[in-house]
């Protein structure tokens, strides 16, 4: 693991005070987002984040997990990209780490997610808070807003970018281009290595699921923000979601974009490096639902 990656303990349940150790000085990419380095307290471990300011006036608070198929990921690999997600949102950005499969399984990656909405809600003084995330992070995003929702601790918005959501990899998507990434057995190795023997657990009093399809009842989740690629095998996955939730009542914004794979968020500006349209898309997506919260889709 990279510089801001912890040497996790063991986790338990303990109460205690979240808080921000360790802060490491702020630094300015020219015309980008001003960020810091955190260190929050989960009572037996420290989970890393960055946080990115995008100006004098946020928006809200949006509270991000990588992806990296529960195992892998870094907030050093994901910084640019979430850099700009804070700069075309409007929004505070909270990249925060979690700890990996397969040394801590689910839901040790759900509790740290959780630890870090629940530091996000503190600071953002009541201004709107969400969650969101790319792959594997945005599965657990989705798998948070239903424990938020268990807790009576609502969302603003829910940003899912590609989430891999059916751990059998069932759907037609997967077996339509053989070679696309991630392969469903690939994914499905990494499916075993996050859950383990176990899907849903317990904590608080309320279920921590694995995958959003483990729930029972869709109603009454934060709005939906949705983006995946034609070309990424977890197509099916995303827009079987979304049709779930619209028929849950859920407000839902999705969007597929043509000729796009998998791993999109991570795209950068220029000749050969991809197209970040999907990421930008979010951005504005959630700046305009912050900003019109009575707009509907």
């Amino acid at each position: 693991m990279h510089s801001d990656a912890p040497r996790y303990a063991p986790h338990d349940d303990r109460p205690g005070r979240r808080e921000a150790v360790a802060v490491r000085p702020d630094g300015r990419r020219p015309g980008g987002p001003a960020w810091e380095a955190l260190w929050l307290d989960a009572g037996t471990h420290r989970i890393p984040v960055r946080v990115y300011r995008p100006g004098a006036e946020a928006s809200g608070w949006l509270v991000w997990a990588h992806g990296g198929s529960w195992q892998a990921g870094s907030l050093e690999h994901w910084h640019e990209p979430v850099m700009d997600l804070a700069r075309v949102s409007g929004c505070t950005v909270v990249s925060t780490g979690y700890r990996l499969a397969p040394r801590y399984r689910h839901p040790a990656q759900l509790d740290d997610l959780l630890t870090a909405l629940a530091w996000a809600e503190e600071q953002a003084d009541g201004k709107p808070l969400a969650v969101g995330g790319d792959s594997a992070g945005g599965t657990l995003a989705a798998c948070a807003a239903l424990a938020r929702r268990d807790r009576n601790e609502p969302l603003a918005a829910q940003v899912l970018a590609y989430p891999p959501l059916d751990p059998g990899c069932t759907a037609p998507a997967y077996t339509r281009d053989p070679g696309a990434f991630p392969a469903a057995d690939d994914l499905r190795r990494a499916w075993r290595m996050y859950r383990g023997g176990a899907g849903t657990a317990v904590g608080g009093g309320v279920p921590l699921y694995s995958t959003p399809l483990e729930a029972d009842r869709l109603t009454g989740l934060a709005p939906a923000v949705l983006a995946v690629g034609a070309l990424d095998p977890v197509r099916d996955d995303v827009t079987e979601y979304a049709r779930r939730l619209r028929e849950a009542g859920a407000s839902v914004r999705l969007r597929v974009f043509p000729r796009t794979p998998h791993a999109a968020f991570l795209a950068g500006d220029g000749p050969g490096q991809g197209n970040p349209r999907l990421r930008r898309w979010l951005g504005t997506t959630l700046r305009r639902h912050l900003t019109s919260p009575k707009e509907t889709t």
